[in-house]
């Protein structure tokens, strides 16, 4: 499987703001009257709520007229896109499934208040439980907002990391699906039922989604947005893969094109599947290892012979770091934690396709980036490849750290199925949808 990202043209400047809007094509187009501050906007293109591309045009501080954005959109994608088309038939899962969406919080009181306000208002029939898991709870930041909520539920988890967060979540839940979603997303009302609707084929184990930028204001969202050829985004196309894709190549398999958990549902009984489990804590932020459990449990479900499916309709809208020293610790970190990733499998599972990656791959990738930068075919700075060199040195060292602090924290105890679970209570509160009328189990 190839990388179905639509290339990011990486010559572009990074010096000013670029807009970023949204249309909709089975509405009639309208101007964008609200680009006068941008001298470009990136226009999402949209059918039915899931964009399926983007066009970059120059408006030079100027409105954008409704003949502006059709010629953008035909010279794009051709004049056929404009043209009505019948919906297709599209697979959703049985209303009676369950499902349990865990959101893990530190200290970002704003991004979970707006996050909760859009979950709470999913447009679903099904039963759902929503768990917040405050991640620092001495702080006294996040009680106040989830208590304006009545039918979220608070589980608070003082061992810092974003897996022993999830883990604590995944732990107290009661759904048959459990999703995982950022608090600094932004989710549309028909988000939920997209990303869980490939569970309906039986085989399906785990299915991640599109996480797009929410704004390209300054130049550190911009560079995030070259970095990886499209920032957090996998692409527009769905896709799928299984246990003969991971171990085709003898090269090590691209996982992280899956995308991350910022976006991402499971079945739950992959976490009491003892080949699976729980995320990983040594890996993930919070971690010194930086990142890497997310894409090491998609490794771990695919390795056990399951299938894992990209739904790109199912997109999130994800406000990028803003600042250029916030971006170096994000790109830092996640360089700490592709090496971590890689040694883990290699440790725990035996894959020495990483040799590969880490002696040949990497250093000539680095390489290209800095002649990229210097003749003008990047605009990624090569300040920004030393960076990302440097928390790949970093890796190793960080990784048997973050063993140590586990260690020393203890791991969490193993999924249990909530049927199994000691509970005087064997149902679960279910977030208000709209137009629906949703029952306890």
């Amino acid at each position: 499987m190839k990388s179905k990202c639509p290339p990011v043209d990486k010559r572009v400047s990074v010096d000013h703001p670029i807009g970023v809007r949204c249309v909709e094509l089975t509405q009639p187009l309208a101007p964008l009257m609200d680009v006068q501050s941008y001298s470009h906007v990136r226009v999402y293109v949209a059918r039915n709520g899931s964009p399926f591309g983007w066009v970059q045009i120059t408006n030079q501080f100027q409105p954008l007229s409704v003949t502006d954005l059709a010629q953008a959109i035909a010279q794009k994608f051709g004049s056929d896109s404009l043209a009505p088309v019948a919906s297709a038939p599209t697979e959703s899962l049985a209303p009676d499934v369950s499902v349990s969406i865990i959101v893990a919080t530190c200290d970002r009181p704003t991004d979970l208040r707006s996050c909760l306000r859009q979950l709470t208002t999913q447009a679903t029939q099904r039963p759902v439980e929503i768990i917040v898991v405050d991640n620092r709870p001495d702080s006294g930041l996040s009680a106040p907002v989830v208590a304006d909520f009545p039918q979220v539920t608070l589980v608070n988890e003082p061992r810092a990391g974003v897996s022993y967060a999830r883990n604590a979540g995944i732990s107290q839940s009661h759904g048959e699906i459990i999703v995982s979603i950022d608090d600094d997303v932004v989710v549309a009302p028909d988000w939920l039922e997209k990303l869980v609707a490939p569970f309906s084929r039986s085989e399906v184990m785990g299915v991640t989604g599109n996480v797009l930028p929410l704004e390209l204001e300054t130049p550190a969202q911009q560079l995030f947005e070259i970095y990886g050829n499209g920032g957090l985004s996998r692409g527009f196309e769905p896709f799928e893969v299984d246990r003969d894709w991971l171990l085709s190549s003898r090269l090590v398999a691209p996982v992280w094109e899956l995308g991350g958990t910022a976006n991402a549902a499971f079945r739950a009984c992959v976490f009491s599947d003892p080949k699976i489990g729980l995320m990983e804590e040594t890996l993930g932020p919070g971690m010194p290892s930086g990142v890497g459990e997310d894409i090491y449990l998609f490794y771990k479900i695919l390795l056990a012979g399951h299938t894992m499916v990209y739904q790109a309709s199912a997109c999130v809208w994800h406000r990028h770091r803003r600042t250029l020293p916030e971006l170096r610790r994000q790109l830092y970190n996640y360089s700490k934690g592709v090496i971590s990733y890689h040694l883990t499998t290699l440790l725990r599972d035996r894959d020495f396709r990483l040799l590969h990656s880490l002696l040949i791959f990497l250093p000539i990738y680095h390489i290209k980036q800095v002649v990229w930068f210097l003749i003008g075919q990047s605009a990624y700075p090569a300040s920004l490849v030393w960076v990302e060199v440097l928390g790949h040195l970093a890796g190793p060292w960080s990784l048997w750290r973050s063993h140590q602090r586990v260690q020393s924290l203890g791991r969490s105890a193993s999924y249990v199925d909530p049927a199994q679970r000691l509970t005087h209570n064997s149902t679960f509160p279910v977030a208000q949808a709209k137009s629906s009328s949703l029952s306890l189990r």
